[in-house]
């Protein structure tokens, strides 16, 4: 499986068995959740994955010191990819409402532990609706499939590795946040308002074309930003505010031909612990 799908790919594969769609619907407003939007309609026969329980270690939050999503265990990522019906041939297709944003974690998450067919929805819900294609409300009961989980080295990076890493010119950093919370104008989450220092800005949002439904920008135009970042010379390592976003750079990464990992307890990690340096 490609790691994007179309929504045209999507809607020819509905109620193959050996896929199974995945709905990553998250947000900052405490109003909105995840969980409601889904039982209000999603598409036929996705699953629900919720990211502060699913796709996050226990124990998250503002300031506290592993960051606001901790990485999962791979206890943790046996057990729910397992519930959700996956086993090691399910072929996932991830999506959301914000362009890949959320379902770009448990790509990263599922790739990380050695399962590579799995895909983001280009254009996600949005570019689904748009399209005029269904949705349902009924929610699906999938039988429990066994998924052993096992950290492939090379995808998450510590605290402490990215210490070693910070202000060297020889290794990349790159922050997927936007360009207001780079410079440490605001920070509406975190402890302190910066970046790590030597960290170079590369926000999600510009991965993705312009227009009121976006999709991934080609190919060549990413690998073009990111050799422009200094992707080619060095693998960079890519965080954002707590290890989400970052994987829709490290899809964009992925799609362009380049390589990176991610720093997953990010900047909510990072900022949280005073004895770090940051810069504004």
């Amino acid at each position: 499986m490609r790691d994007l799908v179309s929504s045209e790919e999507l809607a020819a594969r509905l109620g193959d068995p050996a896929l199974r769609v995945a709905d990553v619907r998250w947000y900052l407003d405490p109003a909105l959740r995840g969980r409601v939007a889904y039982e209000r309609g999603h598409i036929p026969g996705a699953v629900f994955f919720d990211l502060d329980s699913d796709l996050a270690a226990p124990g998250g939050g503002p300031g506290k010191p592993d960051g606001r999503h901790p990485w999962p265990s791979e206890e943790q990522v046996a057990r729910v990819m397992g519930a959700a019906g996956i086993g090691p041939e399910t072929q996932v297709v991830a999506y959301d409402d914000q362009a890949g944003a959320m379902a770009a974690r448990l790509w990263y998450v599922l790739r990380a532990h050695g399962h590579d067919v799995v895909g983001v929805l280009d254009g996600g819900l949005a570019r689904w609706l748009a399209e005029g294609r269904p949705l349902s409300t009924d929610i699906p009961q999938p039988a429990s499939r066994s998924f052993a989980a096992r950290l492939c080295p090379g995808f998450v990076a510590s605290k402490a590795e990215l210490v070693s890493l910070s202000g060297r010119s020889d290794r990349l950093i790159l922050d997927a946040r936007a360009p207001e919370r780079y410079r440490g104008e605001i920070e509406p989450l975190d402890p302190r308002a910066g970046h790590i220092p030597g960290a170079r800005s590369a926000p999600y949002a510009d991965n993705l074309t312009d227009g009121p439904l976006p999709v991934f920008r080609s190919p060549a135009q990413l690998r073009r930003r990111y050799v422009e970042l200094g992707a080619e010379a060095s693998d960079p390592v890519v965080y954002c505010g707590s290890g989400v976003t970052a994987c829709h750079d490290l899809l964009a990464l992925r799609l362009s031909g380049l390589r990176g990992r991610l720093y997953a307890g990010s900047w909510s990690e990072w900022s949280a612990d005073p004895s770090l340096p940051l810069e504004r």
